[in-house]
């Protein structure tokens, strides 16, 4: 497929997310950061909200900067500003409402290289805003029609650093949280935390959960990421070798905003991103019986363990907001993105992998397994993750809806881009909110057969754009 240079700066409905420097409207620059500051700061204004914000940011390089654009861009406007300074973004979330602010805004490009950063936007109830409500701020940074406040009106900021132990004493009082048999298993375990935000909050939170031995790996939150930052196991080689050299009982590996989980195995395989939700909704739901939702390109694994405890599974477009919609109107336990994000409602509803951790070890401690046979427990599914680069002025939606036609013999589900239900597995293509990319995502019974079912797919892709 021939390739044109990459979108650098997106603005979507989810926020603001771009590679740094160059100029602006193509790439993140300070006067991009700027703009979308103001239009989100003019947004909670026009609704009559108080002038009250959050700001928190993971550590790449670039967050000191940006961070300071916008803490002083919302100043301007008349905010007053709770600046977590390095947090995490389940850490931010929680924030908004302890502290009865308007919204947040979450510096961070997620699993993106250290180049990107990002303005991630929440409401009043640290979440994440809606379609339409991310459409209404797109508007506002088009039209820049931004009124700033009078000398004796502006804004100040309010450090309030101590947000993360903040966080993990609320996680430590959750009635699911077993510290007693954490503490009795005398755990091991290792940690990569890309040398972002989850190296302050992953040692802290197992310390205080009562982990034995904790060996930290990339856990100095200085921004420079030693790896891919994104938990996939081609990246995380030298975890795996810790655990194993260690002879710990499991590795755990956090993404740079600390809001996906995912898990290595005691003999350095990966437990997999996929089951990392479907473990620990097999122990909330022993415990707590009640609805999982997961959104299209999640593992049926979680589906099929929902259905063993008598419960309800209901799949959601991909996207956290989506997810959080469909668990609040089924009234779901937990839920979540089979890219490693829980969402437990019990404790707000976002992607927390801290409380992740609580709840899986707790798991992990009860049930006496090594994570290999705990692994093995589940329905054994495996999936192909792939993803094509966007050509500049592509018609995605043209090309997705030739794929559909394509395979209009097979199930057909166009939720959320083109979910394609074989009868050996399933296929599902959507444009990435996040990247200038269509991830294509497939799973089967074995990884040979998931490859086969995403290479059927993908040639068929490239022979409509070759």
């Amino acid at each position: 497929m021939r390739k044109l240079s990459a979108l650098t700066l997106i603005k979507s409905i989810s926020g603001f997310r771009g590679t740094i420097g160059g100029r602006p409207g193509d790439n993140l620059t300070p006067i991009d950061a700027v703009q979308f500051a103001a239009a989100f700061g003019t947004w909670i204004l026009k609704k009559g909200l108080p002038a009250r914000m959050v700001l928190g940011r993971d550590a790449r390089l670039s967050g000191t900067m940006i961070s300071h654009l916008v803490g002083q861009t919302l100043v301007g406007l008349g905010f007053e500003v709770v600046d977590l300074g390095l947090s995490t973004t389940p850490t931010v979330e929680l924030a908004v409402v302890n502290e009865n602010a308007s919204g947040g805004i979450i510096l961070t490009a997620s699993h993106n290289p250290g180049e990107w950063n990002a303005l991630k936007l929440l409401n009043a109830k640290g979440e994440f805003i809606s379609a339409a409500d991310g459409q209404e701020v797109l508007e506002l940074v088009d039209q820049a029609d931004f009124t700033f406040a009078p000398i004796d009106q502006l804004g100040a900021v309010v450090e309030a650093h101590d947000y993360i132990q903040w966080h993990i004493d609320q996680i430590l009082k959750m009635p699911l949280v077993d510290l007693e048999a954490i503490k009795a298993a005398q755990l091991s375990v290792a940690v990569d935390a890309v040398n972002s935000s989850g190296g302050i909050a992953v040692p802290a939170l197992l310390k205080a959960l009562g982990v034995a031995t904790v060996h930290e790996l990339y856990c100095t939150p200085d921004g420079r990421f030693p790896h891919n930052p994104e938990p996939l196991a081609e990246h995380l080689t030298e975890i795996a070798s810790v655990v194993v050299e260690k002879k710990a009982h499991l590795g755990i590996v956090v993404d740079p905003d600390v809001d996906r989980l995912a898990l290595v195995n005691e003999d350095g395989t990966m437990f997999g991103e996929e089951y990392t939700l479907v473990a620990v909704a097999d122990y909330v739901l022993s415990r707590t019986p009640g609805n999982t939702v997961s959104n299209l390109s999640s593992t049926r694994a979680l589906r099929d363990v929902t259905r063993q405890h008598g419960m309800n599974y209901t799949a959601s477009a991909v996207g956290e907001v989506n997810v959080v919609v469909a668990m609040k109107a089924t009234n779901a336990v937990i839920g979540g993105e089979g890219n490693g994000g829980i969402i437990y409602p019990e404790s707000h509803y976002g992607r927390d992998a801290l409380i992740g951790i609580a709840l899986f070890l707790s798991h992990y401690a009860r049930k006496k397994m090594t994570m290999t046979q705990l692994k093995a427990s589940y329905p054994a599914y495996a999936m192909s993750k792939n993803k094509i680069t966007l050509s500049e002025g592509m018609d995605v939606d043209g090309l997705l809806s030739k794929v559909a036609k394509a395979f209009e013999n097979e199930e057909i589900n166009l939720v959320d881009g083109v979910k394609i239900d074989f009868a050996q597995g399933w296929v599902h293509l959507r444009k990435s909110n996040t990247e200038p990319i269509i991830r294509i995502y497939a799973e089967a019974s074995d990884e040979g057969e998931a490859n086969a079912l995403a290479k059927l797919v993908m040639d068929k892709i490239h022979s409509f754009v070759s």
